[in-house]
């Protein structure tokens, strides 16, 4: 049995009120370590704002709604991913989940063009992501997702894309961008930005088949992007923990945000992870407020506690 850290009492109360803006809980596709109902207990229980699930293939805005009406005390937020099983670039489907309370639209994930057609290499030792086993079983099977593109030949942004932008600027939803190549997160951020969408989110920007460099991570910065810090891709050794580090340097705290991506089976339990990463950027020399900006500030900026 694997035995994983505890967080300090100092990280648990650095971390009161921040949310957990991208989790991996049942019910899912594979087995998750908790599940919806369970973890909004666990963050009442800790003092935890709440979360927000993310699934690659289906909007969790009415499991959310449920989840809320079933347990005071914790927030737990709906969102969509934009790849094929929900329809790829689909703005009805945005505009569908956002009328029932999601907050965030993922641009594809496992369905990328980047996921589907590169091949990224892991470090040593490091597991492969669960999703990627499941594509594999799909694939078998003979249900295999065609990629979804968010560019055209020239490098311009689909039609559909700009249409999510008006949907996700009309309800003022968080534009995060999934999986893509780095070409494609530029367009993306640039394009959302102008749409007015106020807040864009570049997904675990150190993740391997992101991997965009400290230059381009503090150029995203720079154009008012958001980089997201995911606990399981140093945890899980896909990087190295100073790697994460140094983008939070280069980018500033202030447009850094923690989450977790917390959820299988064989990672820490999810209600521990934002205070678990709070001890890891205690330890590498932040300080107690740069760690509350990312991990309370700016998550509760995500969730939209400033709208509520």
């Amino acid at each position: 049995m694997v035995t994983h850290p505890t967080p300090t009492d100092r990280a648990r109360a650095l971390v009161r009120g921040g949310y957990d803006m991208h989790v991996h809980i049942d019910p899912d596709f594979v087995p998750r370590i908790i599940d919806d109902i369970g973890l909004a207990r666990r963050c009442a229980e800790l003092g935890l704002a709440g979360f927000q699930m993310k699934s690659h293939y289906n909007s969790t805005a009415e499991r959310a709604r449920t989840v809320n009406a079933a347990v005071p005390g914790a927030r737990a937020i709906g969102a969509i991913v934009l790849n094929r099983a929900v329809g790829g670039i689909n703005p009805l489907a945005v505009e569908i989940a956002a009328r029932e309370g999601a907050r965030t639209v993922w641009m594809p994930t496992v369905n990328s063009i980047n996921e589907i057609e590169e091949v990224h290499a892991f470090a040593p030792g490091a597991p492969m992501p669960v999703w990627m086993k499941f594509e594999v079983s799909l694939r078998e099977a003979g249900a295999a997702a065609e990629p979804v593109a968010v560019l055209d030949a020239s490098g311009g942004l689909l039609p559909d894309v700009l249409k999510v932008f008006e949907v996700a600027a009309r309800h003022q939803l968080v534009l995060a961008t999934g999986h893509l190549a780095s070409a494609e997160i530029f367009a993306v951020v640039d394009g959302a930005l102008a749409a007015g969408i106020r807040d864009v989110v570049v997904t675990h920007p150190e993740f391997p088949s992101q991997n965009l460099s400290l230059e381009e991570q503090a150029e995203l910065a720079r154009r008012g992007a958001l980089l997201e810090r995911c606990f399981t891709t140093p945890y899980t050794g896909k990087v190295p923990w100073e790697h994460v580090y140094d983008g939070v340097r280069a980018t500033g705290v202030g447009n850094n945000v923690l989450s977790t991506d917390l959820g299988q089976v064989f990672n820490p339990p999810v209600e521990d992870g934002l205070a678990l990463f709070a001890d890891r950027f205690l330890e590498a020399g932040f300080t107690d407020e740069e760690v509350h900006t990312m991990a309370v500030a700016n998550t509760r900026r995500l969730a939209g506690e400033d709208d509520r």
